[in-house]
Formats: C-alpha cells, sequence, structure tokens
C-alpha cells in the first residue's frame, strides 16, 4: 500500500511562515519519514495558474504596504477582526485576486494530500474545500489566534499560554482542549546547534570580537526604523558592532553599503542572509519590529528586545507578549530615544539582566517535537496500522 502522504505547503506572506513550517517539516520527516510520504512546495510559486500566483504575490504585498503604513495594517486587521471568521475568510480569499480560489482547490486535489499542515490560513482554507478532503493541522505563529487562523481545522496549534486561554474562551464553539492544543514554538533545529560563544561567532561574521553588538531587523522586507536608528548611532559614532539585517529590501541594503563610519562603530550591513540565527546568537542586544517568528528567535537567544514599531494589531498583541509576559522586551518607537537605551546598555550592561533572565527563562518552551507526535497523532486516527 501507498504511504500516507502528509503535505507541507510553504507560503510567503513575510518570512514568519516560512520559518516554523520549515521546522516541523523538518522534524516531523526526521520521526516519520519511514511511515509516510513528506511532500514539500511551495504552494503559490509551483502553479501554472496566473490567478494563484497572483493571489500568493499580494500576499506579499499586502504586509509590505502594512509594515510601509502603519494605519493601514492596524485597520486590515482590525476590520478582520470585526467581520469575524466566516465572513474575512471568505471576503479574503474571493476579493484578494478574483478568480484564484477555485485554481486553489484543484492544485491541492492535485497534490493529493492525506493530511495538510499549514502555517498560513489560506492553505488550510484550500485544504478544507478541496475535493480530496484531508485532514487539517494548523500552527499559528502568532501569540493571539486571529480570525483566519479560527478557520475549521482538525487540529489548530499556538505556543503562548495566553493565546490558547484567550481562544478558549472566546471560541468555546469552535475550540476546545481536543482541537486547540498548546505547543512550543517551531524553532528550527539549527538554533539549537549555534555556538554559544559571541566572541567566536562575531569573529566568523567579521566583526569586532569585543565590541557591544546590536542587530537590527524588519521582518523579511526590511521596512521600518532601521535607516533612521543607525545613522542617529554613525552620527553619534557609538562603539558599538552595528548590523541592520535588510532582507529583501535590496535598496536600502545598497545604500548602507556607501555609508562609512566615523570611527568607533564598525557597521555591517547585511541583506538577505541565510545565517539568521547565527547573527542573533552574536548580538547583546535586538531592535525591530514585533515580527512572531523574529521574536520568538530572539528570545531563544536570551536577548534584550527594543520593539521599534508594530504594523498591525497582529503585531501589537505580539509585542505585549514579550513586554507583559515574558519580560524580555521594552517597546520604544522614537529612534532617538531607541539610541538612548542602547546608550544605556552599552554604559550599563547589568541594565539587561533581567531581560535577559526572562528570555532564558523560555527556553525549554522551543522545539517541534511535540507539534510533529500531535500531527502524527491525527494522522493515526484515519491510519491506525501507522502506530503498529
Amino acid at each position: 500500500m501507498a504511504k500516507p502522504r502528509v503535505l507541507f505547503p510553504f507560503t510567503e506572506a513575510g518570512l514568519g511562515h516560512i520559518v516554523p513550517m520549515k521546522s516541523i517539516a523538518d522534524e516531523f520527516e526526521r520521526l516519520y519519514g519511514d511511515k509516510v510520504e513528506v511532500v514539500r512546495c511551495n504552494f503559490f510559486t509551483e502553479t501554472d495558474n496566473k490567478n494563484l500566483k497572483i493571489f500568493g504575490e499580494r500576499l506579499c504585498t499586502f504586509v509590505q504596504t502594512q509594515n510601509r503604513h502603519t494605519s493601514y495594517g492596524f485597520f486590515s486587521t482590525i476590520n478582520m477582526e470585526f467581520w469575524r471568521i466566516h465572513l474575512a475568510t471568505w471576503a479574503t480569499m474571493t476579493f484578494l485576486r478574483l478568480g484564484s480560489r477555485k485554481p486553489g482547490y484543484a492544485l491541492m486535489d492535485k497534490y493529493a494530500p492525506d493530511l495538510v499542515f499549514s502555517t498560513h490560513w489560506a492553505t488550510n482554507y484550500y485544504a478544507r474545500k478541496c475535493k480530496c478532503k484531508p485532514l487539517t493541522a494548523m500552527y499559528c505563529p502568532d501569540t493571539d489566534i486571529n480570525p483566519l487562523f479560527s478557520y475549521a481545522a482538525d487540529i489548530v496549534m499556538v505556543s503562548t499560554p495566553t493565546g490558547y486561554n484567550k481562544a478558549l474562551k472566546q471560541h468555546p464553539i469552535r475550540f476546545n482542549e481536543s482541537n486547540l492544543k498548546e505547543v512550543p514554538f517551531l524553532i528550527r533545529e539549527e538554533a539549537y546547534g549555534v555556538p554559544a560563544d559571541k566572541r567566536a561567532l562575531r569573529r566568523e561574521l567579521g566583526l569586532d570580537p569585543d565590541k557591544f553588538t546590536v542587530v537590527l531587523a524588519e521582518g523579511g522586507y526590511g521596512i521600518g526604523k532601521m535607516e533612521e536608528i543607525c545613522k542617529i548611532i554613525l552620527e553619534r559614532d557609538l562603539p558599538v558592532n552595528l548590523v541592520p539585517v535588510c532582507g529583501r529590501n535590496e535598496e536600502l541594503y545598497k545604500k548602507f553599503l556607501t555609508v562609512q563610519s566615523k570611527g568607533q562603530t564598525h557597521f555591517a550591513p547585511m541583506g538577505m542572509i541565510d545565517n539568521m540565527l547565527q547573527v542573533l546568537a552574536a548580538a547583546d542586544v535586538f531592535c525591530g519590529k514585533s515580527g512572531a517568528n523574529m521574536c520568538a528567535e530572539v528570545c531563544f537567544f536570551g536577548l534584550p528586545l527594543i520593539i521599534t514599531k508594530y504594523a498591525t494589531t497582529i503585531e501589537e498583541k505580539i509585542g505585549k507578549y514579550y513586554i507583559d509576559y515574558v519580560g524580555n522586551a521594552i517597546k520604544i518607537f522614537k529612534p532617538e530615544k531607541v539610541v538612548e537605551k542602547l546608550e544605556e546598555f552599552i554604559n550599563s550592561p547589568r541594565l539587561m539582566e533581567p531581560y535577559k533572565k526572562a528570555a532564558e527563562a523560555q527556553r525549554q518552551n522551543f522545539g517541534a517535537e511535540a507539534s510533529a507526535k500531535l500531527v502524527f497523532e491525527l494522522l493515526c486516527k484515519k491510519y491506525p496500522e501507522l502506530a503498529e
């Protein structure tokens, strides 16, 4: 008999959906690759359908617009919460690109999955609507489960106790202890292999091993306040390694490459990189917007987090989680004030200790194994012979 097929459809809408998907797909294949067929795909790019491709592109541009225009970001997410689960989902899937829904169903049927694991609500929607009717599991990378992630699925996972309890309370008909699970954050397995020696990591990265290191990032698209913060640090010539990670913002990266330090600041801009985990591990402090995956990885490496921007209500809730619940973050939106706080940390490193200890206390709440086992248990309900 053919092995049951488990589909992991990667979706880009920022990188916050891609990173946890890689984490769970790798772990699931490691644990159960001998019993099931693991299939990975880039759902919106591995298709010949024009409308479906455009839908995927618009998911990306939608996130970019939210980051450029905060008022738009807040309006769109508040509007989503107002219309609630079914209407918000139907409207988004229908009008973001007309003519893309049915091709989405057809593509999902083409893969013929027995189970679909989603880290983005759109692929879960197609899985629920397609003809082959696979089992569906969904991981919400945010701290709260927003309406689009509340859409029907056999199991939904979230990594925060606040988000878990809030969903049970606010949606008692939709969620219960059987179909909603609290799981550790889906961090990449490579994170556990990153050396703890910051000085050695800095040498590898071409940084000054003995300098206080500030890493800045604004999600995969690099849209935020990095440029303003870097300008002030360079003007003040602070004695730091200053590492802005521009992601896909090539224009900003190229601009940074033309900037010269006055002398004390070691300025090391980076573009779209594949060693972000090493960069974070080399840092003393991180500055950036409160994207879900980025905040989780910053916390994993025990870093103080200076939140410089909320692009949406979703990111506002993520920020408040790390400020109020975890305790490793502070919110400072004005670039001048961000730099003043960095100067405080440089001059008195002991001020960072409460933030570092708060982050380090969360270290056990990471890893993909628990989620992979839950997915396998779900699959075993349909194929009990797998459990033998």
